[in-house]
């Protein structure tokens, strides 16, 4: 693979003994920390952690969730021989959601824009900021001036919030081992482009990833975190898809991964 090691896009994950993957969150800050108890409780040296995007939308505990999951971050990081690099966060559908929420003032029709963004489930985060979507749809209607209060206050709403803006301000659009063997991402990839020409597919993903008839890119595995069908852990040859609907009725589900891609270890909370 050539580039993405020195893109800050993508993560490289140091080898290491087992790699843990979190599905999407979808604000269930309650069900996350039942999971990261019992992920501490296995959590070894040499292992790694990869959050797959969707932190935010749709569940009722939004900040919570943040807060959550920089409070783990910080006990990963507390261990010995553990590195920044060994806790990953990607960029969800979600996430990129929020980040063009923020923006709204320069879309062209925004009163559009917005109502599609509640139809996917950003309401819980424009109210765990400190928003109200009346006030959203009628600032599109007024103009970008009005637009730009309404977004200005929910993002110092973010900022006042310790540790939120810089966490949401540095995720990856994907994460790759550093033999090159796996490959993870929020929704998909775009089987017909290189990694580094994946654009939007990462978050809104293509064709199924369990489809793949060959290695993608040269990875053994492509493992995603966002199913719209929730259908929880699923193998295939060349992927697996982890997601079992948390914030969607479903459980909030992590796997263990060993360096080939094979799965150690399923969690549920």
């Amino acid at each position: 693979m050539q580039g993405p090691a020195a893109d800050e896009k993508f993560a490289r994950l140091r080898t290491g003994r087992r790699i843990w993957a979190v599905a999407s969150i979808h604000g269930e800050a309650e069900r996350l920390g039942r999971l990261h108890d019992r992920i501490a409780e296995r959590f070894r040296d040499g292992d790694r952690i990869v959050y797959l995007g969707n932190y935010l939308g749709r569940g009722s505990a939004v900040a919570a969730t943040i807060d959550e999951l920089l409070d783990f971050r910080r006990r990963v990081l507390a261990r010995p021989h553990s590195f920044a690099c060994d806790a990953v966060f990607l960029r969800g559908a979600q996430e990129e959601m929020w980040q063009k929420l923020l923006q709204l003032q320069f879309a062209p029709s925004p009163g559009d824009v917005l109502a599609w963004m509640v139809r996917e489930g950003v309401e819980a985060t424009v109210v765990a900021y400190g928003g109200q979507l009346q006030h959203g749809f009628a600032a599109s209607r007024d103009g970008p001036r009005t637009i730009t209060r309404w977004t200005s206050a929910m993002r110092d709403a973010m900022n006042a919030a310790p540790g939120h803006r810089m966490l949401l301000a540095n995720l990856h659009h994907a994460a790759v081992t550093e033999d090159g063997r796996l490959l993870f991402v929020h929704a998909g990839v775009d089987a017909s482009r290189p990694l580094t020409a994946q654009g939007d597919a990462f978050w809104w993903g293509g064709r199924d990833i369990l489809n793949l008839a060959r290695p993608f890119d040269g990875f053994g595995r492509v493992i995603r975190g966002f199913d719209r069908e929730m259908r929880g852990l699923v193998e295939a040859e060349f992927a697996v898809s982890l997601d079992a609907g948390a914030g969607r009725g479903g459980p909030l589900i992590a796997a263990a991964f060993a360096p080939d891609g094979a799965v150690l270890e399923r969690l549920e909370a």
